[in-house]
Parts: structure tokens; C-alpha cells; sequence
């Protein structure tokens, strides 16, 4: 299902503030490694946001984002005063992990071994 213009707008406000809000509080930088946000979903009645975190060089990505888990009432009071006046009411925030570039790296490394097994076709001869 598409999203709609303004499920866009408040994925777009959360994103850009809850970006703020992690450089602020020191979340964009745990455990030797960086977090960002790499995307933000919202349900169709603004009820539910559903963030997407990238975490680039963390040993265990579940443990890390435990530690978001456990500091979400401090994002989500920080995000509520900033937000106050463009929401009338505050999504309930969720964290996923965002496994994308784990599994680009999966593929790339799939289709490298695809090629390097397959002859070439200027070798075989008939």
C-alpha cells in the first residue's frame, strides 16, 4: 500500500528531529560504532512510527539497540517538544533494526561467487 502525503510529512519531520534528538542525547555514536536512522514508516491513522536503524560497525546490533530501547522515554519526551505544534498526538515509536546493507552485502558476495564460477565465453571452444 503507498503511503499517503501526509503519512510523507510526519515520516519526514520524525526522521529529520529524531536525527537531532540521537546526535543530542549521544546515540548516533555506541559501542565503537555508529547508529543512524535510515528510515521512518508511519501507519495510515499516525498512530504508530516504525524506525528503521543502520548500524555500521557494532558487534551485536540486538544489545545496541536494547540500549535505544531502554532510552526511548527520554527520545520520545525530547521528540514531543519539538514536535508539539506540527502533532496532535505523538506516535508510539518503535525500533527495528535495518538489515539492508547486511543483506547487499549478502548478495553482492553471492553474485561475485556466480561469476567467478561461471566459464567465460570466449574460453570454451566447441
Amino acid at each position: 500500500m503507498e503511503e499517503g502525503k501526509r503519512q510523507k510529512q510526519v515520516a519526514g519531520l520524525l526522521n529529520e528531529e529524531l536525527n537531532a534528538i540521537f546526535q543530542k542525547l549521544g546515540l548516533s555514536m555506541i559501542d565503537g560504532g555508529m547508529v543512524s536512522i535510515s528510515s521512518v514508516k508511519i501507519t495510515p491513522d499516525l498512530f504508530q512510527a516504525r524506525i528503521y536503524l543502520s548500524f555500521f560497525q557494532i558487534k551485536d546490533p540486538k544489545s545496541t539497540l536494547k540500549k535505544i530501547e531502554e532510552r526511548e522515554w527520554e527520545i520520545k519526551k525530547e521528540l514531543v517538544a519539538r514536535v508539539k505544534s506540527q502533532l496532535r498526538s505523538m506516535p508510539q515509536l518503535t525500533f527495528y533494526v535495518d538489515d539492508t546493507l547486511d543483506y547487499v552485502f549478502k548478495m553482492e558476495e553471492l553474485f561475485k561467487k556466480i561469476n567467478e564460477e561461471r566459464p567465460s565465453s570466449g574460453e570454451e571452444k566447441p
